[in-house]
């Protein structure tokens, strides 16, 4: 079984972030001024050892790279910023790549989203954004897609490169543009894309073309969270259709009640372990939910999270991964999500027990990956 986890790049400086948000921001930042908003609340978080990292270092990358092999984490997905030819973020992707003794597999997802400032603020305003009907842009796109779908390490399903598109309904041309990029990585002599979409509003999304796609992920908790909205009296229903514009309204109005949002761990294990899949999904796990240190009382939080009962539910997950889903992948939220609470590294109060679930499971389960 092939666990990939979601890795944020945001943990170094930026000329961009050092304009926007202040000199010497980094993810860090946010993390660092958190603080418990009710009895119990685990704020702020911190790193085993206070290791607060800076991922234009070398050094580091590889020290996630090999604590990740060692608990069983296959590899990582690697957010990837791209703004019609200008990048945001690229530097830990870059350095991995650049590195080929770095032992972990890896994958991009585009996060094609606009960059605003709402997780501060209530105007939402945009800060950088895509022009996805630029053609000339789709070349100079898939070309740098394809430098990383040349490394050894970079993730195959299918016997083809793995694309993740975060966000597809942002993108009119959609269509168009995979067909495109579909032709020209053949040409480079590869049998084509495995396409693979991320966002949940695109899954629940009726008018969307979920057919150009090899695959889905149920991004978690996202995805079991539209879920119970979706049906609040059948929530073991998984086909339940709902609107994107119904998804945003409920997003919109969530953001500006401020008042924080809470969910129980266990109930959203349980919807997501009942929940019979599409086809074509692929299974998704996480550790756990809290971006209070971005939003604050706009947040949401999940309760109830602990390394012990995460080993447990991973564990069924693994057991219906093989014999429901019949797929090899389980994508996981996340390997350093730290002002989203979704982390598997290691952290003062629990340390790599987390990682420990993971190979632990997996160990008993025969399914460490190769």
């Amino acid at each position: 079984m092939k666990t990939i986890a979601y890795y944020l790049p945001q943990f170094h400086r930026t000329p961009e972030n050092d304009k926007w948000w202040g000199e010497g921001f980094t993810e860090w930042t946010n993390l660092k001024k958190a603080k418990p908003l009710f009895e119990g609340h685990y704020e702020p978080r911190i790193p085993l050892n206070q290791n607060y990292y800076d991922l234009s270092e070398i050094e580091n990358i590889r020290w996630q790279a090999e604590i990740a092999t060692k608990h069983g984490v296959y590899g990582f997905c690697l957010y990837h910023y791209w703004f019609n030819g200008k990048l945001l973020l690229e530097k830990p992707i870059h350095l991995l790549r650049d590195n080929k003794n770095i032992d972990i597999h890896y994958c991009l997802c585009w996060a094609n989203e606009n960059w605003t400032n709402g997780w501060v603020s209530d105007k939402n305003n945009i800060l950088i954004t895509h022009d996805f009907n630029d053609r000339q842009d789709w070349k100079k796109h898939i070309d740098y897609f394809i430098d990383f779908f040349k490394d050894a390490r970079y993730i195959f399903i299918d016997e083809k490169p793995v694309l993740i598109i975060y966000y597809p309904n942002l993108i009119v041309p959609l269509k168009e543009m995979m067909d495109f990029w579909n032709n020209e990585v053949i040409k480079a002599g590869f049998k084509g894309i495995t396409f693979i979409f991320q966002h949940p509003y695109f899954y629940f999304d009726k008018k969307t073309d979920k057919s150009l796609f090899n695959y889905g992920i149920e991004f978690e908790p996202a995805f079991s969270r539209l879920t119970r909205y979706g049906n609040n009296t059948t929530r073991q229903n998984a086909k339940i259709m709902i609107s994107t514009f119904m998804q945003k309204t409920l997003h919109i109005y969530l953001h500006l009640q401020k008042k924080l949002v809470k969910y129980d761990y266990d109930e959203i294990w349980r919807e997501l372990l009942a929940r019979t899949p599409d086809a074509k999904m692929l299974p998704g796990a996480f550790v756990d939910w809290d971006n209070t240190p971005r939003k604050g009382e706009r947040g949401s939080v999940i309760e109830g999270a602990s390394p012990e009962k995460f080993e447990m539910y991973f564990k069924k997950l693994v057991k219906k991964a093989k014999t429901v889903y019949k797929k090899d992948y389980i994508f996981i939220f996340a390997w350093n999500e730290w002002t989203e609470g979704g982390y598997l590294e290691p952290d003062e109060k629990y340390g790599y027990a987390y990682l420990d679930a993971i190979r632990d499971v997996l160990t008993e389960e025969n399914e460490l990956p190769d």
